[in-house]
């Protein structure tokens, strides 16, 4: 493929990518911090766990292959962002713009008034992305729900779109 642009889109869950749900979350968990019990089953059901009660899982697709991915998992208020991935080495080009841009619009579409992340400040690129959407911290410290989290972030939705997300 070199000198040609690869073809990117966005798509919804399909139980075809379910295990690339899985190896792209394992890739990173398990290069910067612990894969936790909630992590398994998330990764093991995701129909079960964000499908099905109302949330949504989104695939950057690269010449068809998934390459990134994030979850919208409701919880009460709106929705709660997890599983942001994208393969390592297709880092750094944007591509979490993308799905952050596609999560941001699902979760608008549906009314939700907030949307809420827990991560750990050591990953300071996904930090980054977090602001530059308009995450502002809630709360630092250790969480019941996270072993790993040190940081709560929330993004009202009933605000206007960020100049990035208008891009």
């Amino acid at each position: 493929m070199s000198g040609t642009t690869p073809e990117l889109r966005i798509v919804t869950y399909d139980p075809r990518y379910a295990g690339a749900f899985a190896r792209l979350n394992l890739e990173w968990i398990e290069m910067f911090l612990e894969v936790e019990p909630r992590d398994t089953e998330v990764l093991e059901d995701p129909e079960r766990i964000i499908i099905d009660p109302g949330g949504e899982v989104f695939f950057l697709l690269q010449d068809g292959e998934p390459v990134g991915t994030v979850a919208l998992e409701v919880v009460e208020g709106g929705f709660e962002l997890i599983k942001m991935a994208v393969t390592p080495c297709l880092q750094g080009r944007g591509y979490g713009d993308r799905l952050m841009k596609a999560a941001l619009d699902w979760a608008r579409a549906r009314g939700g008034e907030r949307l809420i992340l827990y991560s750990n400040t050591r990953l300071e690129p996904a930090i980054r992305l977090y602001r530059k959407y308009g995450f502002r911290t809630v709360r630092t410290g250790s969480f019941a729900e996270w072993e790993r989290a040190d940081i709560l972030m929330q993004l009202d939705l009933g605000s206007e779109p960020t100049e990035h997300e208008q891009i």
